[in-house]
C-alpha cells in the first residue's frame, strides 16, 4: 500500500506537472482531514508522509494559548501553565504546538473519491499559485486582456490562463465594455485570499494614467523624466505634475508630444479624459500655482502648520481657478497634496485682518502689553506666543521700538503664558475619557483640540456636526464625517 502511495503521487505529479511536494502536502491534507473526521469535534491533525517509503504517522495536536486567553477551541488549545505542569516543560511558550501520535487512518477508508477531490484541489490551487507568481515576476503594471464575462457589475479580463477583475466602481464612468473588448488596466491590487480573480484592476485610479505615460514616453523609462503626482476625475478631467532630470528635456512638450500626439493616445485610453499636464516644483507654493492653471494667481499666504494656502485671485480668474463643481481646486489639491482655499483679494484682506485681531487680542491678553507693541509685533511679523519666545534674541533686537530690557521681558512673558497653557491643556486632556481616548483615527494632537474645545466624551464628539468639528480640530470635512460615524457607531450597536 505505501508502495501504491509514491506511485500515486508521482503519477500525479507527471500529469499535472506540479512538484512532488505540492501532491504530497495534498495527500497529508487529505488523510488529516479523514482523521479530523474520526476524532470528531474541531480538533486539529497533522500527518507527515515519509518521502522515501510512503509510510506515515498522523498526530493530534493542541496550540499553546496564555492563561489570560482562555480557551476558545478547547478541543485544539491547551492553556500555557497545564501545558507546562502535564509536560514538565517549563520551555513551554504560547504559540507552540504540543502533539500527541494517534492511530493513523487507512488510506482505503479515505475514500478514493473524497481523497482524490482534497488532492485534484490542492494541485489546482498550487497551479493557481504558480501562474500567478510567473506573472508577478514580470513586474508589469498594465494588464492587457480580453472581456471574458461580467460578474455581479464587475468585469473579469482575461490574459491567457490569468485573470483580472474590474470592479465596476474602478470603471470609468458610462464606460460599457462588453464580452470580447480588449482592455488595459492598472493592476491596483493582488489580494491571494479571494477565490475568484486575484488580480483587482483599476482604470479610474492616478496610477493607471501614470503608467500610460510611461508606456507612451520613451523619456520617463529613461529615467529623463518622471510623473511626480497624478489627480484625476475619471473620465473628464486630469491632472499630472511632470520633472525634467536633464535640462535639454522639456517636460511639458515631452509628454505632449509632436502635435499633442501623445497627449492624445493616453486621452484616447481613458474615454477623452483631458490631461492638464504641470511643471512639478520643489516650491510648494509655486507648484500650486502651476497646478491651478489656466488660472492666474495674485498671491498665496502658506500655512505650514495646518498644511494649507490661501490662493488670491482677481474676479475674474475666479471662476477659472475653482473650476465646473470645483474640480480644478480639487484635483489640483488632491495633486500638490495641499489643502487650497480660493479667495480674492477682498476675502483675503477680511481674513487678514480678522487673524491680525486675534493674535493682537492673544498678544494683549497673555503678554499684558498695549495695543501699540502688540501692533508692533504683528508688523514685524509675529503670529504665535512661541515666535516671541523663542525667535533668537538679535532678530528681536533688531526691532527699532524695543530696547533690550523689552525685548527680555517679552520673552519671559511668552514663555511664562506658554507654560500656563500647557498645565491647563493637560489638565483639559486629564479630563478626557478613556472610550474617546480609544477612539480610532484620533491622534494626541488630535485629542488635545477637542479637549480644548470642550469635547471629553464620545457622546461629545457624537453629538457634533460635521462643521463643528472641522472649526474646533481644523480636520478636512470628509476626515471630520468619518471621525463623528465611528464616534457614533455604539449607538447602534449597544
Amino acid at each position: 500500500m505505501n508502495r501504491d502511495l509514491l506511485d500515486f503521487v508521482d503519477a500525479i505529479s507527471r500529469e499535472k506537472s506540479v512538484d512532488l511536494e505540492v501532491v504530497f502536502g495534498a495527500v497529508e491534507a487529505a488523510l488529516a482531514s479523514a482523521s479530523k473526521k474520526l476524532h470528531g469535534g474541531e480538533v486539529d491533525m497533522r500527518v507527515s508522509v515519509d518521502r522515501s517509503n510512503g509510510e506515515y504517522e498522523t498526530f493530534r495536536r493542541w496550540l499553546v494559548v496564555p492563561d489570560s486567553a482562555g480557551l476558545q477551541n478547547p478541543d485544539a488549545e491547551e492553556l500555557l501553565t497545564e501545558a507546562r505542569e502535564r509536560l514538565d516543560d517549563p520551555e513551554l511558550e504560547e504559540g507552540d504546538y504540543i502533539e500527541e501520535a494517534v492511530d493513523s487512518v487507512p488510506i482505503g477508508r479515505i475514500g478514493a473519491q473524497a481523497a482524490k477531490q482534497v488532492i485534484l484541489q490542492k494541485i489546482r490551487d498550487a497551479e493557481r499559485e504558480q501562474l500567478l507568481s510567473d506573472f508577478l515576476s514580470r513586474g508589469e503594471k498594465i494588464f492587457v486582456g480580453t472581456v471574458k464575462r461580467l460578474d455581479k457589475g464587475d468585469v473579469i479580463v482575461e490574459q491567457g490562463r490569468i485573470e483580472g477583475r474590474l470592479r465596476r466602481s474602478e470603471m470609468i464612468p458610462k464606460e460599457n465594455l462588453r464580452s470580447g473588448d480588449r482592455v488595459r488596466a492598472y493592476i491596483a491590487e493582488v489580494d491571494t485570499t479571494l477565490r475568484g480573480p486575484q488580480i483587482l484592476l483599476s482604470r479610474s485610479a492616478p496610477g493607471f494614467m501614470i503608467e500610460l505615460f510611461a508606456q507612451e514616453v520613451p523619456e520617463i523609462e529613461q529615467g529623463l523624466l518622471e510623473i511626480k503626482s497624478c489627480a484625476r476625475d475619471p473620465g473628464s478631467r486630469a491632472k499630472i505634475a511632470v520633472v525634467s532630470h536633464d535640462k535639454r528635456v522639456d517636460p511639458i512638450g515631452t509628454c505632449v508630444g509632436v502635435r499633442g500626439s501623445r497627449v492624445n493616445a493616453v486621452t484616447n485610453e481613458v474615454a477623452g479624459e483631458r490631461v492638464d499636464i504641470v511643471l512639478w516644483s520643489e516650491d510648494p507654493a509655486q507648484f500650486v500655482i502651476g497646478a491651478l492653471a489656466p488660472a492666474n494667481v495674485q498671491s498665496i499666504v502658506v500655512d505650514e502648520e495646518r498644511h494649507a494656502m490661501d490662493v488670491v485671485v482677481d474676479e475674474e480668474n475666479l471662476a477659472i481657478a475653482i473650476g465646473r463643481g470645483g474640480q480644478n481646486v480639487r484635483l489640483a489639491s488632491e495633486m500638490t497634496g495641499w489643502r487650497i482655499n480660493i479667495m480674492t483679494a477682498e476675502e483675503s484682506a477680511t481674513k487678514q485682518a480678522s487673524e491680525s485681531d486675534h493674535v493682537r487680542k492673544l498678544f494683549i491678553e497673555k503678554l499684558d502689553v498695549d495695543a501699540e507693541v502688540a501692533d508692533i509685533l504683528i508688523a514685524e511679523g509675529f503670529a504665535s506666543l512661541e515666535e516671541v519666545a523663542y525667535v533668537p534674541m538679535q532678530e528681536m533686537l533688531e526691532i527699532e521700538s524695543f530696547d533690550e530690557d523689552t525685548v527680555n521681558e517679552l520673552r519671559t512673558r511668552a514663555k511664562d503664558a506658554l507654560l500656563t497653557m500647557e498645565l491647563a491643556k493637560e489638565e483639559s486632556v486629564g479630563d478626557v475619557s478613556q472610550d474617546l481616548r480609544d477612539l480610532e483615527g484620533l491622534s494626541p494632537e488630535l485629542i488635545e483640540r477637542l479637549a480644548a474645545g470642550g469635547i471629553h466624551t464620545r457622546d461629545d464628539l457624537a453629538d457634533l456636526a460635521v462643521d463643528e468639528l472641522v472649526e474646533i480640530s481644523a480636520v478636512e470635512e470628509e476626515q471630520a464625517k468619518s471621525i463623528i460615524m465611528k464616534a457614533r457607531e455604539h449607538w447602534f450597536t449597544a
